[in-house]
């Protein structure tokens, strides 16, 4: 970290252990996000910048904060197996349902999609944003600079592992495993459930087509029922078939048991809930601070720049304060023309790094602000054991990717240890963990990327989200 850096670092950390002390655990749409909207509010009026609010409707539940609710409909199918087996009119049932619950898995929870949001509990959760502008009141280009202030739910599996922090390998491979195998439970018993009631649909209805084949006179319908049935048939004949129906008297124990573990993946409870100082109080403080060390060194700000202290809310069920920002802006110069520096979690000193994709979302973000973070770490001399300072989001997804949607230049800016931790997404994530030095190097590297977008701009100007 440079010396003449050390006051903004100081109070970054100082704005982290607020946060996380003093306000705690930030659920999204709770009274504590709220809280530290406010205070974060308070920060920028301290300055002379005035910070403006806007409120938008989040469904904690319905997108990856729901996981839980995969595990107890896993329990609930396994437990309908028994009845099914006597009665198979229940196997169409639990087929309907099970389709209904992959869409919801895939579109909300992997896909963060918000079709169903309005079938689930809603709060009301806060975007804050302070605008700072040259003197002379023009701009060509916008750096906005985000953080989210919620905090995820206690992933209780990441907790337990804590009691072998010593050996984080088996940690990861207990948690991953638990996690892993319940998953293969609940998919599986959806699994059966469809593929019975294919089975005995085929048995039942078609052969009744058949029946009726003067109604259809005779032709292709009728040909088709006959031959489903034949399949149903030869199917429901099989030795296979006989043996699996009596496997099916012990598989919903074992699917229950797994799909337990999906259902204890993270804790209701607000009082467990992660108190967030890595994750992500360091990216709000960062993004404050910033824009902070602007307002007092004018001289140094880029040319013809605004710069935007922007804090996100809800990101944790779903990104839904970044969607919410960039719909509400979509129409005015807050999106156009803007690069973001997207800050979440700058904690570990050994992987500093820059979030180039989410997988899961299928969203590649900007290759220029790539090249730029991976420059400084260079210049900084930063190490790190993340491979090139570039990683992937493999899982779940980072507010990067509506931005990049919106035409926004983005990336997102971490030093977070990528494999699965004892303390992320975990009451465990305590300023105690980490130190002033870590998140005062991130701040060096944030000012030196602005650098960078300030003589890129003047050399070639605002050309949009790239990708390799």
């Amino acid at each position: 970290m440079k010396e003449e850096n050390r006051k903004y670092a100081k109070e970054a950390f100082d704005i982290v252990e607020h946060a996380a002390l003093n306000i705690g655990s930030r659920l999204p749409g709770s009274k504590n996000e709220r809280k530290f909207h406010d205070y974060m509010a308070d920060k920028l009026r301290e300055i002379g910048i005035t910070p403006k609010q806007e409120e938008f409707a989040v469904s904690p539940r319905s997108g990856i904060g729901g996981l839980p609710y995969a595990g107890y409909f896993g329990i609930i199918m396994s437990l309908l197996i028994y009845f099914a087996l006597d009665n198979t009119y229940l196997w169409y049932l639990m087929a309907f349902a099970g389709i209904i619950f992959v869409v919801w898995l895939v579109s909300c929870c992997f896909l963060y999609k918000t079709w169903l949001d309005m079938f689930f509990h809603r709060e009301i959760s806060t975007n804050t944003y302070g605008e700072l502008v040259p003197e002379d009141g023009k701009y060509d280009y916008t750096i906005i600079l985000s953080g989210h202030t919620d905090t995820s739910w206690c992933w209780k599996h990441s907790e337990h592992a804590s009691l072998d922090k010593d050996k984080p390998l088996k940690g990861v491979i207990a948690t991953y495993g638990k996690v892993g195998f319940g998953a293969v439970c609940v998919f599986l018993v959806v699994g059966i459930a469809i593929a019975m009631a294919v089975i005995y649909g085929a048995a039942q209805i078609p052969v009744t087509l058949a029946y009726e084949q003067s109604a259809f006179g005779g032709g292709f319908t009728a040909d088709w029922a006959s031959n489903m049935y034949k399949w149903a048939e030869a199917i429901m004949n099989r030795n296979s078939f006989k043996i699996f129906h009596v496997v099916l008297y012990v598989l919903p124990i074992i699917t229950a048991i797994g799909s337990s573990f999906v259902a204890m993946w993270n804790d209701k409870n607000e009082q467990n809930a992660s108190r967030g100082a890595m994750d992500n109080a360091t990216g709000i403080a960062l993004s404050y601070e910033v824009i902070k060390y602007f307002k007092e060194n004018p001289d140094k700000m880029p040319k013809n720049c605004r710069i935007v202290d922007l804090n996100v809310g809800s990101e944790e069920p779903g990104l839904r304060g970044s969607m919410a920002f960039t719909r509400a802006h979509k129409n005015d110069d807050l999106t156009e023309n803007a690069w973001n520096i997207n800050i979440d979690s700058v904690a570990d000193k050994d992987y500093f790094e820059v979030v180039i994709k989410d997988d899961w979302q299928g969203c590649r973000f900007d290759a220029d602000l790539e090249r730029m973070f991976k420059e400084t770490f260079n210049e900084l001399e930063i190490p790190s054991k993340s491979k090139n300072h570039c990683i992937h989001n493999p899982v779940g997804g980072c507010d990067s990717t509506p931005m990049t949607r919106a035409g926004i230049k983005s990336v997102t800016f971490a030093a977070q240890n990528p494999m699965l931790t004892y303390y992320y997404h975990t009451f465990h994530d305590m300023p105690d963990r980490f130190d002033v030095d870590t998140v005062g190097t991130g701040f060096d590297v944030v000012l030196g990327v602005i650098e960078k977008i300030d003589k890129f701009q003047q050399e070639i100007g605002f050309n949009g989200p790239q990708k390799k």
